[in-house]
């Protein structure tokens, strides 16, 4: 909690005065399993999804107070570096995105200030799987994971 959400907010409070003077933008990397939660991944995904719910919680109260302060959330995939891959070798089948190609897609939302970046596109695809048919993702989410035995009781 403390690297993955906490930080996030010290900084951010430290930051805002400055942003709001100059009109600046965050740019907010989070992952996927902040949007749809997985297997194995309980203390990441609940520091993730804080992350998500604190900068859209901010973003609407900046709106509600007319400040100019653009909030980019990114939520990435898997991306193919090394602690990400041997964190979850053997546990799934998803292919790891290219890091460079991922970081280029947060450099482009925070450039034209978008407020959401999905890296690979396959990622916007389950968030809204989430919303519109949560059983379907489920089933999805499932069929990524290699699990062979059953967990036992």
């Amino acid at each position: 909690m403390q690297v993955n959400f906490l930080s996030y907010v010290q900084l951010t409070s430290s930051a805002l005065p400055s942003l709001t003077d100059s009109k600046g933008s965050l740019v907010v990397v989070s992952s996927l399993l902040g949007r749809v939660p997985t297997s194995f991944s309980s203390p990441y995904s609940a520091a993730k999804f804080a992350l998500d719910s604190f900068f859209s919680s901010l973003r609407r109260e900046l709106d509600v107070q007319e400040v100019n302060v653009a909030i980019t959330m990114c939520v990435l995939g898997l991306r193919d570096h090394a602690s990400a891959a041997e964190g979850v070798r053997g546990i799934t089948r998803v292919r790891a995105a290219p890091g460079p190609k991922a970081a280029l897609a947060v450099i482009r939302g925070g450039a034209t200030r978008a407020s959401g970046v999905f890296y690979p596109w396959g990622s916007r695809l389950l968030c809204l799987l989430r919303s519109w048919m949560p059983h379907s993702r489920a089933w999805f989410v499932r069929q990524e994971l290699n699990i062979t035995t059953p967990a036992a009781a």
